[in-house]
């Protein structure tokens, strides 16, 4: 802390526990006061993001102030802060000077995007206030009376610092259905009763990265009684408690990024309308429904259509058995785990989700076609064959098979029994069964002729180049490459990564790979 002879500022008489501004960043005050033997008055901050502090609260071994974490403050002068303006002059900072520009270049088109006529916010339906300093209400009713018909209003990073804050707007906002709240601080309400009138349209609420708990989110939760969609990612969440009388209305639910103590998880299984839930990066390698024996149905979930599971760390194929059970799943993403199948080959592994998830209508935003239904259950059937004959066969294998394989009495009885003929061996790394016939093609030199090649499925795409390097003589750094498939004529992928195989990119026998350089 170095000195500064800075003439104070005016400092706001609560502002211990105020939101600040500075040189880009948002703190939180948490002392004002001296710091001797500097002269003059400072101020104590908590930064949202801990790497810009200096210490956690103490100079000259005096603790002034605490933080989270232990090089998460600084102290500041007050004049190298702002602590913001009322809601409506930051309405006029950010839209009167978009409307000015707006005149001055004669472009209705944008006049009409921001949904202002001749500066009047009477009938605006959307403000977007992000990043603005928005720091309270401002005066009595003037928002009511400006801004009367705003539905979707984003408050994300302002200097917002209470709930009663957020209420004291939201309240005069009679239609409001979509609030954006994420990357603020809030201080839970005293009395969250006096505040569910003014949350009484609330649909969608995000809450992203505001550093709030799961158990505080419950707290709060009875002031949005109507409350349809919940997004509350990035906010350290570790375990989640029942939402019991709370929440019962939502639809839409997202955790990602949380890292979740997956014991907990079905704490949230209870909700009875929610259709969508988001547990993408917290974590999870195991999901069990207990309830329900193998091949039936769960009492958890009982709305849940669609689950993102992507970036997970699932290895066992027995979680996918799991989600089997919940009755109405039709949508899932899982990128990103570790569910291989004893290929090694990706689309075998998605092939296997199809098989095993008999409801799946979408796997990885990706609609199932009923030929790769078709296709992923016979395969099934062909490679679970002989450990079914093993298990007893028939319509009676031993319970172990069973539960390993939940649907394939029921893919049996649909597609008929496999012959002894079609049973796929265990030898899937056989060479000869991995070699890939591809051609290679050169859209922007129409008179090379295409190169046809057998290659491993193994083969690094840097091997790739080496090899076109000595046919081409064109060197490798300068090689970009895509492939086309026959299955989806007119797609063109790319192949962005020379430390990945051929398999990872699904290039199948028969493909095209285009080079270009």
């Amino acid at each position: 802390m170095g000195v500064d002879h800075t003439e104070p500022e005016e400092v706001p008489a609560d502002a211990v526990g105020r939101r600040v501004a500075c040189d880009g960043e948002r703190a939180t005050v948490r002392y004002v006061g001296p710091v001797p033997p500097t002269a003059g008055l400072w101020l104590g901050v908590e930064w949202d993001h801990p790497e810009r502090g200096k210490h956690g609260g103490s100079h000259g071994g005096v603790q002034y102030f605490t933080c989270r974490h232990p090089k998460g403050g600084s102290f500041v002068r007050p004049a190298k802060v702002s602590f913001g303006v009322d809601f409506l002059t930051a309405v006029q900072q950010v839209y009167q000077s978009d409307t000015e520009e707006v005149l001055t270049d004669a472009s209705s088109e944008k006049l009409s995007w921001l949904g202002i006529s001749e500066r009047s916010y009477e009938n605006l339906p959307t403000v977007l206030l992000t990043r603005s300093e928005v720091n309270g209400p401002g005066a009595d009713g003037e928002i009511r009376r400006t801004m009367p018909n705003v539905k979707y209003l984003d408050l994300s990073r302002t200097l917002l610092c209470c709930w009663e804050d957020v209420s004291a707007v939201s309240q005069q906002l009679d239609h409001l259905e979509n609030l954006q709240l994420s990357n603020n601080r809030l201080r839970l309400p005293a009395d969250v009763s006096a505040h569910v009138q003014a949350f009484s349209s609330l649909r969608v609420l995000a809450l992203n990265s505001c550093d709030i708990t799961w158990s505080q989110i419950l707290q709060c939760a009875p002031m949005w009684p109507q409350l349809e969609n919940l997004s509350v990612e990035v906010n350290d969440i570790r375990e989640l408690q029942r939402p019991d009388g709370v929440l019962q209305a939502l639809r839409s639910l997202s955790l990602a990024s949380n890292p979740l103590l997956q014991l907990t998880v079905l704490s949230v299984a209870a909700l009875p309308r929610l259709e969508q839930l988001s547990l993408s990066n917290t974590g999870l390698s195991d999901l069990r429904f207990d309830d329900a024996a193998p091949g039936a149905q769960t009492a958890m979930f009982p709305s849940l259509t669609s689950l993102n599971l992507d970036q997970n760390n699932i290895t066992e194929w027995g979680v996918v058995d799991e989600l089997a059970k919940l009755p109405r799943l039709v949508k899932l993403s899982c990128r990103g785990n570790q569910l291989v199948s004893s290929d090694g080959n990706p689309r075998t592994a998605n092939q296997l989700l199809i098989a095993k998830l008999g409801q799946l209508v979408f796997l990885n935003s990706c609609e199932i076609q009923a030929e790769d239904r078709r296709g992923a259950e016979l395969d099934y059937i062909k490679m679970f064959g002989e450990e079914w004959l093993k298990a007893g066969g028939g319509n009676e294998p031993s319970s172990q098979f069973t539960c390993r394989h939940p649907r394939y009495l029921s893919l049996i009885n649909k597609y008929g029994a496999p012959e002894e003929g079609e049973l796929k061996k265990p030898e899937p790394f056989a060479l000869k069964n991995q070699l890939l016939k591809i051609t290679f093609v050169f859209p922007d030199d129409a008179e090379r002729k295409p190169i046809e090649k057998k290659l491993p499925a193994s083969m690094l795409v840097q091997k790739v180049k080496g090899l076109l390097y000595r046919l081409l003589k064109v060197p490798a750094a300068d090689l970009q490459l895509s492939y086309t498939s026959m299955k989806m004529v007119g797609t063109e992928f790319e192949i962005d990564s020379d430390q990945k195989t051929l398999e990872f990119y699904s290039i199948e026998d028969g493909d095209q790979v285009l080079v270009r350089w």
